[in-house]
């Protein structure tokens, strides 16, 4: 069975006491909690991370140029696939700001993985 919000009606869960989407009681004479609602737009970057997030995407997808130039016919560029790591995660987010650094570093891994690859194979 469900419980459907009178402020909102939204269709909550039978074992949820207050809405889900707008906080609202569903039981009678329970009083509304505080909540805070977070928009993404509002939530602080930190700037530090994202500069970390940087150095270790390129880090981490460019390792196959320079292993693969210094040492011919290893198969070591297929560690480069650890460069999407970050950016994946980054794309994902509800930040519009975070979400642009994650394609920015997709790009960025994308062509060093390709790279990787081209001189691993020729």
């Amino acid at each position: 069975m469900t419980r459907i919000c009178k402020n909102c009606e939204y269709i909550n869960q039978d074992d949820y006491d207050f809405c889900a989407k707008c906080g609202t009681p569903l039981v009678e004479g329970l009083k509304p909690r505080q909540v805070y609602i977070y928009k993404p737009e509002q939530l602080q970057i930190n700037k530090k991370a994202l500069v970390a997030a940087y150095i270790i995407t390129i880090f981490l997808s460019w390792i196959g140029v320079i292993v693969g130039l210094l040492s011919k016919h290893t198969n070591l560029a297929v560690f480069t696939f650890f460069g999407f790591f970050m950016p994946f995660y980054l794309v994902q987010s509800r930040h519009p700001t975070l979400r642009k650094h994650g394609i920015i570093m997709m790009i960025i891994s994308l062509a060093g993985v390709a790279l990787s690859f081209y001189i691993m194979l020729h």
